[in-house]
């Protein structure tokens, strides 16, 4: 069985203890992760400072340029990053897999190559100069997740680099593999302690924690749930850190009742269940009107019972199990739940070993825990309405506000909706559709700060104004 090791100052490095990684799909061993501990924790944070000097200094044409060259590693091993996602974290190679994911970390990861944040003048004239310059603040921690590993930590870790700061990365126990070997090819373009990595199993040592409060760390970059990116702000208080924190999400989407539902069928169900639902911004809940409620219902069970659900390996798979029996219970219970008050349109059981079939429940409300929790699987619960101002208010009816949807054959009517949506995006009939070029980050408990894009950029830096 392989056994991955720590990356520190350009060297791989095994740990004293390792933990097994295993394929949800089979419940076999694929690879032995190291189980770092604070001093391997410490060496990580020391390489990535001693490179910080001359890193941050390096000329934005050089940064840019070790930006590309970490892209272009991307795509040459794009196949076998595949493969070792699919194995640990279940997702299929094929569709919106790991290939998927594989190739939207090497197009992320060009995207930002080319961004920059130029010097900006804010006032020149006889009573002087004044320039504002940005400048990179340090090391940054990211703590990755379990649902899109690869990807992003290339969401945390490009943005860092190419504004000037190295970085120390631990990805989620579940899938640390990946995100190991990832750090390891980045490592064979760029020099040494500038991008590091550690893992641990989060039992023997909370390692995540450790980095929300060392004091060398300048930054904490967290994507994961609520509960666990309050511990980090907290734990993050006394240095003062910098922080970029993408939370949970409870998404809602509205269908208003011009609506075709056989033309939006396919966008619903992709919607809510990309990756097995198992994704921050999917839709967690469907707010339907009462004009179009069971045809919708009808449109989107027609399209769901055609999508194979199997081991990630098997090429004729399009969704796999869930990633963790800590997330399949929760999915588990909330289903039970729902089936003893709505009405199960399709799947409802759960599978052998992690599988669960993709499941629709109706005739919910918003007291109901499948809609009010974020069930971060394969279970959409769909509300019925004959209100658009009620629906509104119960898609508002959240402590989070990461992204939401409208749909609609009126797009003016549908912005007019969007813009009452408190949530950080809102898409106009799709809904997740992330990209590069626009910030994306929540409101409320789903998050603090922003990722992509020049407002993404920006946050690894600290502004400097310089009077002259």
């Amino acid at each position: 069985m392989p056994d991955y090791g720590m990356m520190i100052g350009g060297a791989r490095v095994a740990a004293a203890e390792t933990f097994g990684v295993y394929n949800p799909s089979t419940d076999e061993e694929v690879g032995r992760a190291p189980n770092s501990s604070p001093a391997d924790l410490n060496a990580a944070v020391g390489a990535a400072r001693a490179a910080f000097e001359d890193w941050s200094k390096t000329p934005d044409g050089e940064l840019r340029a070790a930006c590309e060259a970490v892209t272009a590693k991307i795509g040459e091993h794009a196949e076998e990053l595949a493969v070792l996602l699919t194995k640990e974290q279940g997702k299929p190679l094929g569709g919106l897999g790991s290939r998927w994911e594989i190739g939207g970390a090497q197009a992320w990861a060009g995207y930002t190559s080319n961004l920059s944040l130029a010097m900006k003048v804010l006032q020149d004239n006889n009573e002087g100069r004044v320039e504002m310059h940005r400048n990179p603040l340090g090391v940054v921690g990211s703590i990755t997740p379990w649902n899109f590993p690869v990807m992003i930590a290339v969401w945390h870790i490009l943005p860092a680099l190419r504004t000037g700061n190295t970085v120390v990365v631990k990805p989620s126990p579940y899938t640390p593999l990946a995100t190991l070997r990832l750090v390891e090819l980045m490592n064979e373009v760029l020099p040494a302690g500038v991008v590091n990595a550690v893992a641990s199993d989060d039992r023997l040592h909370n390692i995540g924690a450790a980095m929300s409060s060392h004091p060398d760390i300048a930054k904490i970059v967290f994507t994961g749930s609520c509960s666990t990116g309050q511990k980090v702000m907290m734990s993050a208080a006394e240095t003062m850190k910098r922080l970029t924190l993408e939370l949970g999400g409870n998404d809602a989407g509205i269908v208003l009742p011009d609506v075709d539902p056989k033309a939006i069928a396919e966008g619903l169900f992709w919607g809510s269940f990309i990756n097995n639902g198992q994704t921050c911004a999917a839709m967690k809940r469907l707010y339907v009107h009462d004009d179009v409620y069971d045809q919708v219902c009808d449109a989107l069970v027609a399209y769901a019972r055609n999508i194979p659900v199997g081991d990630g390996l098997d090429e004729g798979s399009v969704l796999g199990p869930v990633n963790n029996r800590l997330q399949f219970d929760k999915v588990s219970r909330l289903v039970a739940e729902a089936r003893s008050k709505g009405r199960v349109l399709l799947g409802g059981e759960p599978g052998g070993g992690l599988f669960f079939p993709p499941t629709i429940i109706a005739d919910l409300d918003n007291a109901d825990p499948l809609v009010a929790e974020e069930q971060f699987g394969p279970a959409l619960p769909i509300i019925r309405y004959t209100d658009l101002e009620e629906a509104i208010a119960a898609a508002n009816d959240s402590p989070n506000g990461l992204g939401g949807s409208v749909w609609s054959k009126d797009i003016d009517k549908a912005k007019q909706v969007a813009r009452r949506m408190q949530c950080g995006s809102v898409w106009i009939n799709k809904h997740g559709a992330i990209q590069p070029n626009a910030p994306f980050g929540g409101v409320k408990k789903s998050g603090l700060g922003v990722e992509f894009g020049e407002e993404g950029l920006a946050e690894y830096t600290d502004i400097q104004v310089v009077f002259s």
